[in-house]
This record gives structure tokens, C-alpha cells and sequence, in this order.
């Protein structure tokens, strides 16, 4: 296969690689949607704001990925010309609650896979007064940091007509020419052969040992189950693969602090999250040695941040802090591994999983983290020229559920255009209950905030204490 609809096919990078895979064997296809609503305390111009939406779509060719499956079975993706309906739907007389459940059970409906558009985008009035867009996309074709950056190319597309001094959006970069890039990478360049040699030494070096929110019980019964009192690596998979969102709000002043230390002793926010999930986690299992999963979004350059796509790279992220470093030393260590993974992020996570399966003969669904961490930086609201134009205006960001989950656990901790963090939890329901997230949100601030208040304390201490 060359062409589909006239236009030229490409094959699937490692980042879509790993969503398919995820998709193809888990039993609910909605795995891989994404939905978001955002709405404004703004009376919207309906015919205007669909004209904005198609123009942000035409402009992201991201948006008009399709895929084909030729006879053999392989997946490529093209780039089509099309653009799907824009719908509405008016829930001003709904209750709120009954409104949120209707883009759930959106948002829990599968896309067809092949030649036709992965997205869904409905124009939506809410009850509360609030106006804006409800978007639902397949993971195949975009990632939380793309989906904010299109949202805001649809606001600022809309305040630009609206409003003389806002400026017209830059435009966006090309998705095409940035996955030839990473096509051409990934065809056996030498910086891809110096990624792999950096990932299978340090895989081969030691082996992990598996932690969980819930202590060492599932180490314990693995033992039990392969007989092997070494055992290190876990089966953490379930059948059951029905899941739902936990949301838990860190309010602005705090959130402030956490920012002010990050930037005073030159660490990024997933350091200092890093250190207080592993640090939990230290706590629960009574081990110096912890893995989680962390994400790499893979967007340094302005083409990077602008082509849209899926760029998520996920990888086992392994630190050994012992109670006796303190808990600043525990974040310089955190900070210096991130940077080693930085300079070798696009490194095939399909290879790295199947690397370290080969050399510890581990079995299917066996793996060392309990959980995985992704913080967004971005927010959606339009922050750039003209701003007092739009008066001080209230945005409203919503995540909604597709109730499925490939993992047990998956933090994801992003800004709110009001201020604050959000802390939401994806996790599958017959595994994780909600009073357990509570326990693992209210630990996790405890030892932040008890570590970055002093950060000479050891970590033992701030164990101890929290």
C-alpha cells in the first residue's frame, strides 16, 4: 500500500506502536479515547465558533490522520483533506451531573479504526451558563499536550475575529514532515543505535523489584506462585480492565509552593512528583528500591510542540534512595536520571519492554512498577495579547472517562486555567478502590510538602512523619 484516498500512507511510529498493541488486546476499544470539554463563562457565536473549530482542523493536519490496514495485516496512517461534522448539543436545561454522564458515555464509545476520522467534536451549552467544546480523539492520533495546544489554536482563533487586538494564531507546524523525521529516525540512524545501547545497558545492569500503593502483598503471593523466593517482578494485570477517574484538587497557594521549589533549586515539576510517589511507595513497601512508569512528551523543538500527534514515550523509571539521603538528594537524583532519559527519549518503548523481558525471562504481564506518572504543563487558556479584551473571564477544564484502563494505575497531574494542580487517577475499578486513592493523595502531599518545607530533612524522617 502507497496511497489511500489519493494521498500517501505511512507506517505506525513507536509512540502509535504502543497505543495499537494496548488496543488490540484489550477487550474494551475505547481504551485509547481521550475526552475533554472545555467551557467558558462567554455567550459563544455559534456559526463563528464552528468556523474557528473547521479552521483549527484544517490547520492540524494531525486532526485528519486516518488509518488503512493492508492484506497482510499492517497498519499505515495518511493524512486526508476531510473534516468531519461539527455537532451540538444543548444541555442547558440538564442537571449538571446527568450532562457530565452524557460526554461519559461520549467518550466510552469506540471509533471505528480504519478510513474515517478519529475525533468527535461537539459545541456544547451547559447549564451552569458556561459554553464551549466537548472533544473526543483517539490516543492513535493525538496526546494531552497536542489536544491542549489545538484547544488553544481554537480560542485564540475565535478571540482573533472577535476582538481587534487579539492577534491571529501562529500557525501550526506540520505533523507529516515531523513524522518523516521520526520515521527516518527510527530506520536505524546512529543516534537511534547510541538511545538503544544506553537503554539495554542500563536495563542489564540490576534487576528492579516490583512496589504497589497496596505494600508487598502481590510480591509476596508471586513468590508463593513461581516458588521462587528471589522473585522481584509481579504479574499486574487484570481481566477486568473496567476503570474510572478520581480527581483530586490542589488549590493555587500550595500549588505556588511546589512551583517556587522546583524553580529555586532547578528541578522540573516531575522531579519533585517523582520523588513523592516513589517516596509513598518507599513507605508502603519498606524498600529503598522503587520503580514507576514516567512519561517523556518528546516536544523540545516548536515543531515538535506544534505538529500535534501522539510524541508519548513511556518508560520504567527506577531510583534507589535510601532513608539516610535527604530528601533534596533524593530529587537531585530523580533530576539527574530524568536528564540521561531525556537525551535518549526516543528510544522504541516496544523495544525496551521486549529487551527486558528477554533478559529477565520475565512472563507475559510481568513488570516492576506499580503505577504510572504523567504531569502537563500546559493549560488551555489563552494567555497571550489582548487578554484584558477578554475581561477576567472563568474557563472550566473537564477529563471524562472512557471506563477502560490498560494499566492499574495512572496519575496524571495537570494545571487548572483557575490555578491549582489536578490530580486524576485513571484506574481500574476491580483492582484500585476510591478510598485507597484518597490515602495515596493525602500521603503523597503530606511527604511533598513536609519534604520541600526543609528539604535537609532524610528521607526517613519525612517517612516517619508523614
Amino acid at each position: 500500500m502507497k496511497t489511500r484516498k489519493g494521498k500517501k500512507v505511512y507506517p505506525l511510529t513507536s509512540a502509535q506502536k504502543l497505543h495499537y498493541y494496548s488496543m488490540k488486546y484489550c477487550p474494551k476499544k475505547q481504551v485509547l479515547n481521550i475526552g475533554s470539554g472545555l467551557t467558558i463563562q462567554v455567550d459563544l457565536e455559534r456559526n463563528l465558533l464552528e468556523q474557528c473549530i473547521k479552521e483549527a482542523i484544517q490547520r492540524c493536519e494531525a486532526m485528519r490522520v486516518q488509518f488503512a490496514e493492508d492484506k497482510d495485516g499492517n497498519v499505515y496512517q495518511y493524512v486526508t483533506d476531510e473534516i468531519a461534522e461539527i455537532q451540538h448539543f444543548n444541555f442547558s436545561h440538564w442537571q449538571e451531573e446527568h450532562a457530565h454522564e452524557k460526554m461519559d458515555e461520549w467518550t466510552s464509545t469506540p471509533f471505528e479504526l480504519y478510513d474515517t476520522p478519529m475525533y468527535q467534536i461537539v459545541m456544547i451549552q451547559m447549564p451552569d451558563n458556561f459554553n464551549g467544546i466537548f472533544i473526543k480523539v483517539n490516543h492513535l492520533i493525538m496526546d494531552a499536550q497536542s489536544l491542549i495546544v489545538f484547544f488553544k489554536d481554537i480560542i485564540e482563533l475565535y478571540s482573533s475575529k472577535v476582538y481587534d487586538e487579539v492577534p491571529f494564531p501562529k500557525e501550526m507546524a506540520s505533523y507529516i514532515k515531523q513524522l518523516e523525521k521520526d520515521l527516518a529516525y527510527e530506520a536505524g540512524s546512529t543516534s537511534s543505535q547510541k538511545d538503544r545501547q544506553f537503554f539495554e545497558q542500563l536495563i542489564a545492569s540490576s534487576e528492579p523489584v516490583f512496589t504497589d500503593i497496596y505494600g508487598t502483598g502481590k510480591l509476596e503471593a508471586e513468590k508463593k506462585r513461581t516458588g521462587n523466593p528471589n522473585q522481584r517482578a509481579v504479574v499486574n494485570t487484570s481481566d477486568n480492565v473496567d476503570a474510572n477517574l478520581a480527581n483530586f484538587h490542589l488549590e493555587d497557594e500550595p500549588a505556588k509552593r511546589m512551583m517556587k521549589f522546583c524553580e529555586e533549586h532547578h528541578v522540573s515539576m516531575t522531579c519533585l512528583l517523582l520523588m513523592g510517589l516513589r517516596t509513598y511507595l518507599q513507605k508502603e513497601n519498606g524498600m529503598d528500591d522503587v520503580s514507576v512508569s514516567t512519561t517523556i512528551a518528546r516536544r523540545a523543538t516548536l515543531m515538535e510542540k506544534r505538529c500535534g500527534g501522539t510524541r508519548i514515550h513511556s518508560f520504567p523509571f527506577r531510583t534507589i534512595v535510601s532513608r539516610e539521603d535527604t530528601f533534596l538528594e533524593g530529587v537531585y537524583k530523580i533530576r539527574d536520571m530524568q536528564n540521561q532519559y531525556f537525551r535518549h527519549a526516543n528510544y522504541s518503548p516496544s523495544e525496551y519492554y521486549a529487551f527486558r523481558k528477554q533478559h529477565y525471562n520475565l512472563e507475559n504481564g510481568q513488570t516492576y512498577e506499580g503505577l504510572a506518572l504523567t504531569y502537563q504543563p500546559l493549560t488551555m487558556k489563552y494567555e497571550g495579547p489582548g487578554l484584558d479584551q477578554l475581561g477576567n473571564i472563568e474557563y472550566k477544564v473537564r477529563r471524562y472517562t472512557n471506563s477502560a484502563c490498560a494499566h492499574t494505575l495512572y496519575l496524571t497531574v495537570s494545571h487548572v486555567p483557575s490555578g491549582g494542580l489536578d490530580f486524576c487517577f485513571e484506574h481500574q475499578t476491580g483492582v484500585v478502590t476510591y478510598e485507597k486513592l484518597q490515602e495515596v493523595y493525602f500521603y503523597l502531599c503530606r511527604i511533598i510538602f513536609y519534604g520541600i518545607e526543609d528539604c535537609s530533612r532524610t528521607v526517613g524522617e519525612v517517612i516517619d512523619w508523614s
